[in-house]
């Protein structure tokens, strides 16, 4: 996926290829999306942050709703046999395919957040941790900036740590199925805010499960 992203004119610094291969199966390059397989099992939850209940609502649920939303929008269009990432850079900015963008779109950012997460994450690497203090100050200053840009990320949405083209690591927040990506960065850690992904383990305590998250981000797939 990232591939193609970054051969497209609004996707210059996308990288990550060979990961997001694992992410978009054969199919869904015909654009027959599907659920991507999770690292963990389902009935594990996810640490503390996720409990085996909540994992299944968002994963079987909601995420299978926009794919299979996404393939009845596709199906029979114009779109149809395109990958993902074609479809998401030719709908973002047309108000008239909104559904359509914003289900494909939903369907990669939630695969991308499930690889974000480990129930036994491996620590981070020397390498990352010195890229966070160049940009950030510190491990502590990112990871404060990052919370309070996820805490206070105004309704449903998510909040990133992307590479600018320039190699600089910033937090960009995004609204509803927006995607960095679209935007020109490259997108390398993602937490959802939308309230399905923590509102049955955590209510309307956004700032606990954003805390808790932290011991679960797998720090390896940040950095590859």
């Amino acid at each position: 996926l990232v591939t193609m992203l970054a051969a497209r004119r609004a996707l210059p610094t996308l990288r990550r290829a060979a990961h997001m291969a694992a992410v978009s199966t054969a199919a869904q390059q015909r654009s027959i999306f599907t659920l991507p397989p999770l690292d963990y099992p389902i009935e594990k939850g996810i640490g503390k942050v996720i409990s085996p209940t909540q994992l299944d609502f968002h994963y079987n649920k909601h995420h299978k709703a926009y794919v299979d939303k996404g393939n009845a929008l596709v199906t029979g269009s114009k779109f149809e046999g395109k990958s993902e990432v074609d479809i998401m850079i030719a709908t973002a900015d047309d108000v008239s395919k909104r559904a359509i963008f914003n289900n494909v779109a939903q369907h990669w950012n939630h695969s991308f957040y499930w690889k974000c997460m480990h129930p036994s994450p491996a620590p981070m690497s020397e390498r990352l941790r010195k890229r966070l203090v160049d940009d950030f100050g510190s491990v502590e200053d990112f990871k404060q900036k990052f919370a309070e840009s996820a805490v206070n990320n105004f309704g449903s949405g998510w909040t990133w740590l992307v590479e600018h083209s320039q190699g600089k690591l910033h937090i960009v927040n995004t609204s509803n199925a927006a995607n960095p990506g679209v935007e020109g960065h490259s997108p390398l850690l993602t937490i959802d805010v939308w309230e399905h992904a923590y509102y049955l383990d955590h209510q309307n305590r956004r700032g606990e499960y954003v805390s808790q998250w932290w011991d679960v981000v797998n720090w390896k797939w940040v950095e590859e």
